[in-house]
Formats: C-alpha cells, structure tokens, sequence
C-alpha cells in the first residue's frame, strides 16, 4: 500500500494543488499536514502585544482560519488536517515516519530561507529511506523557464511579458484534479491525533481580519466572482484609492488560496475576447512571475542587496533625525496627506491600494532619503500579502535600484499625486477625518490653505494635522545630489 504525506505551506487549498494531485493519483493512502514554523512566528510583533501578552499579527489569524476550514473539508471526507507548531525541519520527519509514508509532496518555494530549509528536511527524509517531491505551483513559469534569445535571465519586464504570453499554452495553466478516491484520505492516526491548536496557544490573538477579508478559498473565490463584474473596467478605476477599482485578491493569492492558474485561465480568456481590463489584469500576474523569477535567480536581493550594486554607494540619512523622519512616515505623520492616509490604511487593515504603495515607497526614498530597506521591512512586517520577491521588487522599482526601476530622477510628487487619484479628496477624508471639511483644492496640502479656511474647518496646524516635514522641492534637489554618486548619473541630469 502505497503511503503519502502532503506538506502544505503557501497553497493553502484542496483543488488544483499540484503536489495534491501527485500524491492522490501515486498513493493508496495520503494525508495532509502544516507546520506553523516557529522560527517565522517567534519573531513576530514582539512589540505590540496586548493586555494578555499575546501578539497581533493578522496573517497568522488569516492562515489559521483557512487551516481550520480545510481541516473540516478534510474530515467530511474521511481524514483531517495534521497541524503541528514547531520546526519543519523536525516535525516533517518525524510524522512521515509515524504515518510509515513513502514520499512527502510539496510545492516549490522560492526564497532562500525556504529552500535551504526544503533541502534540510530532503536530507532527514533520505535518511529514512523516504521521498521528497516537490511541483511548481505558485506561478507559471519559474526560474529559467522563459529566457531571453541569447538564453540569459530577463532583467527587463517587457520583453519578459512578450516571451511569457508567447510561450504560454493551454497545459500550462490547466487545472489538477484534486478529487480523492473512496478512503484515500486517510483518518489520522492516535499518535498524531491532537486538538486543532488555537491562536492563543500559539500565543497570538485573533485580529478580526474575517469581517472584511474572508479567509479560506471560499473567500477568494467569493472575491473573484465580485471582480469579475468589474474587470473590464480595471486599467480605468486601479489608479484610484477612492473607488473599488482592484481585484482585492493578492491576500488569498499569496497563501495559495486562490490558483494562480484559474486566475491566468480568466485573465487571459478575457484578454482574447477583447477585455482592456482583464489585459492589464493579467499584465499585473506577470510582474509576480517576473519578480518570482528575479528572486530565483539572485537570491542576494533577500539579503539587502540592490539589483544594480552601484546604487548601494547612496549614502542614505541616518543618525536621530532619520529615525525621526522614518516615524512620522510609520505613523502617518508626514503632513502630506495622501501619504498619511495612505499609511493609516496599512496600519489598520493590513492592506495599501497599489498606487499608494509607489507613493509612499518615493516619498520615502526620495523626500525623506530614508533606506528603501527600512520601507522594505516595515511593509514586510505589515502587509496581509507581504510577499518577498514583490515588496523586494517594489521597494527596489521605486528606489530606481531594481530592475526595469523607474529612472532615479522620476520622483512623485505627493501634491499632484493625490491631485489627480485622489480629485475629491474621499481617501484621504476616509483615513484623515480631522481634515474632512477642508474643500478637494485645499485637502491636497492644507498648509497652503488660507487662515480662514483652516480656522473653519477648526483645524490648526501642529496641532490637529502635522506641517510638512519636508519641503518637497527642496527635497527632490536634495535627491538628485545624493543619486549622484552612482556611476554615469549627474545631478544635472533632467528631471520629470
């Protein structure tokens, strides 16, 4: 009888799993298991704990409630979800060896942290005689699966879009069959038989993150549906914060909830019918490969280091005043509104619409002159779909040190930002309600507003809303003096 083991860990979900589908079409028995990692929880919100010590951390709550809905899925069929919280690199081993299995199945993961954990369980597995299998799953083409003419990595995402869409077919994004045959799910052993662990057991509390971003496939696919009412009016509504202009589904993608390959099904069945929405949709699930990719192939970017070296000779601020800066971006503290808001919404709900995270990621670098690691990892600690390769990608794109990056005199300007995708000025009322009764001319920067004005809508600045920290003219001159340093840029360089 032939004995399976299915590790999940970003593909949280029972239907077009590629490493389910392995082992349910390989084995006579195969049972499904997840590892809360303690070496990722641990360090974790140690410092925002609440009145019972336990931390806040939205995604672990997120994850959990996904887990316990396939844990009932599980059950209806006759088996159950094997949870266990410590190290993967010991838990793995030894369930595959009480359940006596022949192979664990995985998917692949691509950040080196991952893999050099998958190659620590290979070896413990190899040592008890047991397989380990792992698939693609969480993206379309991986690592050097679309090269360029001369069979090199892609460093510019253009052409790496037009190669993908051409190499593409139909097998590559079909659907796996994940429909078990009678018994196949096997009910958990006693020896692994122990409560589902609860959140405060973990020592974290729940976060109340399912009243506006269901967990689990169901949710995804319930936002999914929503979206796809509204995707042919993507390219025109995505650029504002204001409206429902997104798909809201990044969340459910990056926990493997929702199947890249339905979603590029869709995306590129509308783009043929003739969608302009769904175009640039499917154009937005090709920058995550192109970034997967990127990761894969210069594992050196998780550790700190920019895509083009020479940016790394930019000296940043630093010392107390740059801390100071940092916090008020942090807290929403800057003055500019758009930018404030923008960093409320992250703050309250995990979440920050794509065209805020650019805005902030330059006010941050090139307004404030702060790191672009310092952005990196407070959104890394923040973001419901913090994702490595993205927010690696992202925060190197804004801070013209990535790859296919903006030009480094390209610097937003938060006035004329929040101008024209902001006109009315409901984003920011919505996170900044001091400011609500400011007029749309004078909510963009109310420092310019006349006394009257600010006295009527009882506001005094410094007190009720911060005065700029910075002075954005001066700070874009500041800018192109500090990127001069890199190798053929000169501060006289033209600007935009």
């Amino acid at each position: 009888m032939q004995k399976a083991l299915v590790w999940l860990r970003r593909d949280l979900r029972l239907y077009d799993n590629a490493a389910l589908h392995h082992a349910l079409a390989n084995n006579t028995q195969v049972w499904v298991t997840f590892i809360f990692d303690t070496d990722i929880l641990e360090p974790l919100c140690t410092e925002d704990l609440d009145e019972n010590g336990l931390k806040h951390d939205r995604r672990v709550d997120f994850i959990w409630q996904g887990l316990k809905q396939i844990d009932e899925q599980l059950r209806k069929q006759g088996g159950g979800l094997i949870v266990q919280v410590g190290k993967p690199t010991e838990c793995i081993p030894q369930i595959a060896q009480i359940l006596g299995v022949s192979t664990v199945y995985a998917n692949h993961d691509y950040e080196p942290s991952a893999i050099a954990r998958d190659a620590q369980v290979q070896s413990s597995l190899d040592n008890q005689g047991i397989e380990f299998e792992t698939f693609k799953d969480q993206v379309i083409f991986e690592k050097k699966e679309i090269l360029t003419n001369s069979s090199t990595v892609f460093s510019i995402f253009t052409p790496y879009k037009n190669n993908w869409l051409k190499t593409l077919q139909e097998k590559d994004i079909a659907a796996y069959e994940c429909t078990p045959n009678k018994c196949q799910l096997a009910a958990i052993p006693k020896a692994l038989q122990a409560p589902f662990p609860s959140l405060e057991s973990m020592g974290f509390t729940p976060t109340g993150i399912e009243t506006y971003l269901p967990p689990s496939s169901e949710g995804g696919q319930a936002f999914l549906e929503d979206f796809l009412h509204r995707i042919d009016q993507y390219q025109i509504g995505r650029d504002f914060p204001a409206i429902k202009g997104v798909s809201y589904l990044s969340t459910h993608l990056r926990f493997g909830m929702l199947s890249i390959r339905g979603l590029v099904r869709e995306a590129h069945r509308r783009m043929l019918a003739g969608s302009m929405g769904a175009t640039i949709w499917l154009s937005e699930l090709i920058w995550r490969d192109f970034y997967f990719m990127i990761l894969a192939n210069h594992p050196r970017l998780a550790e700190g280091a920019a895509f083009k070296p020479d940016y790394d000779n930019i000296q940043w601020e630093s010392g107390a005043h740059a801390q100071k800066l940092f916090k008020a971006w942090c807290d929403g503290k800057t003055g500019y509104p758009l930018v404030d808001a923008a960093m409320h919404q992250l703050n309250q709900s995990g979440y920050m619409h794509n065209r805020l995270r650019m805005v902030v990621a330059s006010f941050l670098t090139k307004d404030l002159g702060i790191d672009w690691r310092w952005g990196e990892m407070y959104f890394a600690k923040h973001l419901n779909d913090f994702e490595l390769s993205s927010n690696n990608g992202g925060w190197q794109w804004a801070s013209s040190s990535g790859c296919d990056a903006q030009p480094y005199f390209r610097i937003f300007n938060p006035i004329t930002q929040s101008q024209k995708f902001d006109p009315e000025g409901k984003f920011i009322r919505r996170y900044l309600p001091q400011l609500d009764k400011l007029s749309k001319k004078s909510i963009h920067a109310p420092w310019e507003s006349g006394h009257i004005e600010l006295e009527a809508a009882g506001i005094l600045l410094g007190r009720d809303y911060p005065l700029p920290v910075v002075n954005h003219d001066e700070a874009r001159k500041k800018t192109l003096i500090r990127y001069s340093v890199v190798k053929k840029i000169s501060p006289e360089s033209p600007a935009s």
